[in-house]
């Protein structure tokens, strides 16, 4: 009775292990949107005053883009990282940008200039600030800005 008991054991053991290791590494689980209002208005100014220094020479000062720096605004931005995670996002920018200096900026300016971008896609803000932990923007979704045409839905009592 105790070997089928070990052997149950071992086998369902070997079960989990194997059920863990094959989910892919990045299926933390999303517990909120970028629609969700995830940084502030002041978060989105420092950010609006942080772009022209280090992001406006590519980016142009109205994140439509220039020579092969992409816009970081409209359809197109928000279909590349549709699906995503803001942490996706972030860290992406904090290891790339900016081209003359990747990771050259703290994480706050990141997540400044980061609140500005989201601001100019028409992104709602919220009360508290972006975080500036990859970790905490890990579990955050991106997806695309609701249509601010779209009616309010109805009060039901």
């Amino acid at each position: 009775m105790h070997d089928r008991l070990t052997t149950a054991a071992r086998a369902l053991t070997a079960a989990v292990i194997c059920c863990l290791a094959a989910r892919p590494a990045c299926a933390q689980e999303t517990t909120s949107s970028v629609v969700d209002g995830v940084y502030s208005e002041a978060q989105a100014a420092r950010g609006a005053s942080a772009f022209p220094q280090f992001c406006a020479a590519c980016h142009g000062a109205s994140l439509g883009g220039l020579g092969e720096a992409p816009a970081l605004v409209g359809a197109l931005f928000v279909s590349d990282f549709n699906g995503l995670t803001l942490g996706d996002l972030f860290d992406r920018i904090r290891t790339t940008m900016p081209l003359n200096n990747p990771g050259g900026l703290s994480r706050d300016q990141y997540a400044d200039i980061l609140a500005f971008v989201l601001k100019a896609n028409g992104y709602p803000s919220g009360p508290a600030d972006l975080s500036r932990r990859s970790e905490y923007l890990a579990v955050i979704r991106f997806e695309p800005p609701k249509s601010a045409g779209a009616p309010a839905p109805a009060n039901t009592p």
